[in-house]
């Protein structure tokens, strides 16, 4: 592994730590330091650096915090693996997004079923109370390893129209416009955490107990009538949402003219 410029700059008026972390995270964004690999032990980065044990931990952490680096006790510090993400700008499937960055996608489809909806889903899908719905559950691959369980509800009359259909290698979303011939309208989102189930925990290979990134996601046709409802539970070692928040114009217009 390449070693790092020793010995910030006293010159610099960037405290010693901020140097070192900048250095260091340099290093892991242009390959010097690969994904999963040891980074040098703090006894090594203060005999590289110069500088005091509590400098090397302060700027460690820090990028530890970034999610560039994850610890494991007894073993050292390692470089963590780049997350894919996906932009919620647009109402797009988990494939559609993934594929159009190069990435290789598969679902192993757990379950297909038809079962009489719970209160919650019959309100979302705004069902008449014990109304049937097909449920699909499926884990998603994100280059043949699990980054999320899906979990679909559809009403009956829709979702048994995908019987047929291949939920294996297809967005649900793209299935229902496609072949199902429903214009998709828009989402309401909702994200937040939880810790990781049984069920969970086997089907995303993580520990029993781990936190998870948990979106529900109701998907309306282009009239407005709710169509699609999911929860869809992430790794968080392995994947991020994005989003750009633009600031109100009515605010910058209020500004320009005082």
């Amino acid at each position: 592994m390449a070693k790092p410029t020793p010995t910030p700059s006293t010159v610099s008026s960037l405290p010693l730590y901020t140097q070192i972390k900048d250095r260091l995270r340099a290093g892991i964004l242009d390959g010097t330091y690969a994904p999963l690999a040891q980074v040098p032990s703090e006894y090594e980065l203060c005999a590289m650096f110069g500088v005091s044990r509590i400098t090397v931990r302060q700027a460690l952490g820090d990028l530890q915090k970034e999610g560039l680096l994850f610890k494991i006790h007894g073993k050292g510090t390692f470089v963590s693996k780049p997350k894919a993400f996906q932009n919620v700008t647009s109402l797009q499937g988990f494939a559609e997004a993934m594929s159009s960055m190069g990435y290789e996608i598969f679902n192993q489809l757990r379950s297909f079923r038809t079962v009489k909806a719970d209160r919650q889903v019959t309100d979302r899908l705004n069902l008449e109370p014990g109304s049937e719905v097909v449920e699909i559950h499926r884990v998603r691959l994100l280059n043949r390893a699990p980054v999320s369980l899906e979990m679909t509800w559809l009403p009956a009359s829709l979702g048994e129209r995908l019987v047929k259909a291949d939920l294996e290698t297809r967005d649900i979303f793209l299935i229902l416009e496609n072949d199902c011939g429903v214009s998709l309208g828009h989402a309401d989102v909702s994200i937040d955490s939880i810790l990781a189930d049984h069920d969970i925990a086997e089907a995303l290979q993580v520990e029993e107990g781990s936190a998870v990134l948990r979106i529900e996601r109701l998907t309306h046709d282009a009239e407005g009538l709710p169509v699609d409802y999911e929860y869809l539970y992430f790794r968080g070692d392995a994947f991020q949402y994005r989003l750009r928040i633009d600031r109100e114009k009515s605010r910058k217009n209020t500004r320009k003219t005082r």
